[in-house]
C-alpha cells in the first residue's frame, strides 16, 4: 500500500481527494506555472493541509517575509499562526541572511554575492521536516551566483544534476518535496532534468472564456498514487475561502 502525506482540510475543500489522497512520502513533486497561475496559492493550501495533518513543514519562499507569508494565508482563512508557534511550521525566506541566520553561523560577504544553492545543502534545520516546500525554485536558482555563471555557457542541467542528486538523498528517507517553477524563467535545459526526475509533475494553466478564467491543473506524471488521480482538475481561489476544486468539462 502506498504511504502518502494526506493534504487534510477533507471537511472544508476536495484538494486532498482530487490528488488520490495526498503526496506519496520520498517523492519530489514539481508544481509549474506562469506568473498568476496560483503556484503560490496551491503551495501554501498544501502547507496548511500538511499541518492540520500533523506533518511537520519548513516552506521556503522567494518572495514573501513571515509577516508576508501569515497574512497572505489568513486572507484565505490559512491560519498558520499555532502551526508556527508550536514549531510544526518552519518558514524561511530565501535571501542573504537567511542562508546564515539558519546554521546560526554569521558568514563574511562573498565576492559577487552568496551560493545560495550551496547554503540550502548545508541548511540542516530546514530538511528535518517531513514535506520541504520551495515556493518560486526558480528564483532561488537564477539568484545564486555561480548557477547564473554556468547558464551562461549553456552548462545549467549540470548544477541541476547535482541538486536533484542531492534531493534524490533527501526523499530517500521518505521525505517528499515541493518545489513550484515558473517555467518562463527558466531554460528548457534546466528545466528537462527537473522534470525527468519529478515522481509527480503538474503544470498549472489558465484558459480565458468569456469573462470567466478558468484554471487547471494537467496532471503530466504521478508516479505512485493512493486513490485515481484524474488527468485534468479544475480549480478556483476564493478570498476567505482558498482554493476550491471544481467540476467541469475541459476541451
Amino acid at each position: 500500500m502506498v504511504s502518502l502525506y494526506e493534504l487534510g482540510l477533507e471537511e472544508r475543500d476536495r484538494v486532498n481527494p482530487a490528488f488520490g489522497g495526498g503526496f506519496p512520502k520520498g517523492s519530489i513533486v514539481l508544481l509549474e506555472g506562469s506568473h498568476g497561475a496560483g503556484k503560490s496559492v496551491f503551495a501554501q493550501r498544501f502547507c496548511y493541509g500538511l499541518c492540520e495533518s500533523d506533518t511537520y513543514v519548513t516552506y521556503v519562499s522567494a518572495e514573501l517575509t513571515a509577516g508576508g507569508l501569515i497574512k497572505q494565508m489568513g486572507s484565505m482563512d490559512y491560519d498558520i499562526v499555532d502551526h508556527l508557534l508550536r514549531e510544526q511550521l518552519l518558514f524561511l525566506h530565501a535571501d542573504v541572511d537567511t542562508r546564515d541566520t539558519i546554521n546560526q553561523r554569521p558568514g563574511p560577504e562573498e565576492a559577487g554575492g552568496r551560493e545560495l544553492i550551496t547554503k540550502l545543502m548545508q541548511a540542516e534545520t530546514m530538511w528535518e521536516s517531513d514535506v520541504v516546500i520551495f515556493d518560486g525554485f526558480d528564483a532561488i536558482l537564477l539568484h545564486d551566483p555561480h548557477y547564473e555563471a554556468i547558464s551562461e555557457h549553456g552548462d545549467a542541467d549540470d548544477i541541476m544534476q547535482n541538486m536533484i542528486t542531492y534531493f534524490r538523498q533527501i526523499v530517500s528517507q521518505d521525505k517528499t518535496l515541493i518545489l513550484t517553477v515558473n517555467p518562463d524563467s527558466l531554460s528548457r535545459t534546466a528545466l528537462r532534468p527537473l522534470r525527468n526526475a519529478a515522481d509527480v509533475y503538474l503544470s498549472l494553466e489558465m484558459e480565458s472564456v468569456g469573462s470567466e478564467v478558468r484554471r487547471n491543473i494537467v496532471v503530466k506524471k504521478f508516479a505512485e498514487m493512493g486513490n485515481q488521480v484524474d488527468d485534468n482538475i479544475g480549480y478556483a481561489v476564493q478570498s476567505g475561502r482558498g482554493i476550491t476544486i471544481v467540476t467541469r468539462t475541459v476541451a
